[in-house]
């Protein structure tokens, strides 16, 4: 499954060269992983998104590691397109892989690796196969 988060690059997001600072590039692909989870599996579940509760589920996930390439710079008032989808899956860790455009253009792309762990008391977990299914 690709997932697709829309941002429209704030004023205060910019720095002195008129572009999105580096380090949000990061936020905006951290945001558009979460709705993508949340939306894989509210359509998996066959809930609304806002009813989705990854604590019910029995998953949570947390950054291992996270590599990125800035392509060009995004400027305010861009509408980014963060695409994400699964590109590999491992017992208990996954990666995601999130391209972002504007107007077609890349501007920036990560691979960020996610480890499943139990909710509330983070321990390594198997990914459960619901979200497997939800996000392929």
């Amino acid at each position: 499954m690709t997932f697709v988060q829309e941002f429209r690059v704030r004023y205060n997001e910019c720095d002195m060269q008129n572009v999105v600072f580096n380090a949000n590039y990061w936020i905006y692909a951290d945001d558009a992983v979460a709705q993508f989870v949340r939306q894989g599996l509210a359509d998996e579940l066959k809930k609304d998104i806002s009813d989705v509760d990854l604590i019910a589920v029995g998953f949570d996930f947390m950054l291992k590691t996270a590599t990125g390439t800035w392509h060009k710079g995004a400027k305010y008032t861009d509408v980014i397109h963060a695409a994400c989808s699964v590109s590999r899956w491992g017992n208990t860790s996954f990666d995601v892989t999130v391209d972002m455009t504007v107007n077609g253009e890349q501007v920036f792309d990560c691979i960020i690796t996610y480890v499943s762990v139990t909710p509330g008391a983070p321990q390594t977990a198997p990914v459960p196969d619901v979200v497997r299914r939800a996000l392929n």
